[in-house]
């Protein structure tokens, strides 16, 4: 990574997380649809195979739910 790059994410992470959301989206969005596309098939392949190695265990989508509910609910 190239010092400017460092120091960009140095300062990034210093943030408020709002405010690192936000930067995250103005990032993202400042990629060309193709670019954004091609990232997240290749995440969603890597998660795809360490869940066939065996690296991860998925957790079904309605546990998951649960748990967001639970999370809000005591906020």
């Amino acid at each position: 990574m190239s010092k400017s790059i460092d120091k960009s994410t140095t300062q990034a992470m210093a943030l408020s997380g709002e405010a690192r959301a936000l930067l995250a989206e103005r990032l993202v969005e400042s990629l060309d649809q193709e670019s954004v596309s091609k990232i997240w098939l290749d995440e969603a392949k890597k998660r795809r195979d360490e869940v066939l190695r065996g690296e991860v265990q998925p957790i079904p989508g309605l546990a998951v739910m649960e748990e967001v509910r639970k999370l809000i609910d005591d906020k």
